[in-house]
């Protein structure tokens, strides 16, 4: 559809005389309502009146910030919370004093049994192979699980215990 000079003045006189964007689609024809407001919008026509309120105003760009960049001397953001343990696991203190993020040890249940981890590297993965990610992805001792995957799972039975955890379950832990 061409917005032609005509339809783009008819549409400008609906719109200041309070038409809704679905009159003025009816009146111009061959046009959706959607296609109204995108217009109006690309236009920069004045907003409506709602009621008890004033008119909003047309937009306008965004404007880019002028903040200065935090200083060397903030401490880092803190990391995002480590991903739930299994229900019956007890998380391991490292120490005492405060050191910069390190991955929590957990201590599985009694029930657990915790597989050894064949250590394959992203190339080695297979349909059947559990792809848990273990260690940091930026050293060099980074790894997946690789024992053998559940039926139609990404990883082994322990690893989908960690992953996938019932909903009563995570409420209980959450409380």
């Amino acid at each position: 559809m061409n917005w032609t000079d005509e339809r783009v003045e008819r549409l400008t006189k609906l719109w200041a005389e309070g038409l809704s964007a679905s009159q003025i689609a009816a009146q111009l024809g061959g046009v959706s309502r959607n296609a109204v407001i995108g217009k109006v919008h690309r236009l920069n026509l004045p907003g409506r009146v709602k009621a008890g309120g004033n008119a909003a105003p047309a937009r306008t760009p965004k404007r880019t910030s002028t903040a200065p960049a935090r200083p060397a001397t903030f401490a880092p953001r803190a990391p995002a919370r480590p991903a739930a343990r299994p229900v019956g696991s007890e998380m391991v203190k490292e120490s005492s004093e405060v050191q910069p993020y390190v991955e929590p040890t957990y201590r599985p249940g009694r029930d657990v049994v915790v597989p050894i981890s064949r250590k394959l590297i992203l190339t080695e993965l297979t349909e059947r192979t559990c792809k848990w990610p273990i260690g940091d992805p930026i050293k060099d001792d980074f790894h997946f699980c690789g024992c053998e995957a559940q039926e139609a799972s990404p990883y082994c039975s322990y690893h989908a215990k960690l992953a996938y955890q019932p909903v009563s379950d995570r409420r209980k832990t959450a409380r």
